[in-house]
């Protein structure tokens, strides 16, 4: 069985593969090769999923920083004392 750490690094590593996915769909131009007109309503549901991706790919982003630095966090707690803090008392700090 995997521990927390190694699941954790597992999770990041999937969500990378998803935030490259999302860097696809923001690459992807709106109006095709061809230059054909798109309705308003068309236009609009484009621009309006290309803004989820970017706001999804950088919430994604965050959280990994900040799993990041949960597992460094940790593995720094467990180097200094032998032990790792609660949530409670890293917060605490």
């Amino acid at each position: 069985m995997q521990d927390k750490k190694e699941i954790r690094q597992r999770i990041i590593d999937a969500t990378y593969k998803s935030i490259n996915e999302l860097i696809k769909v923001l690459e992807e131009s709106i109006v095709g090769e061809d230059g054909g007109d798109l309705s308003a309503d068309k236009l609009k549901n484009a621009v309006a999923a290309k803004r989820t991706a970017f706001e999804d790919a950088l919430y994604l982003l965050q959280r990994i920083d900040n799993e990041e630095e949960i597992i460094s966090k940790n593995k720094m707690d467990k180097d200094e004392s032998g032990k790792i803090e609660t949530f409670a008392e890293r917060r605490s700090k």
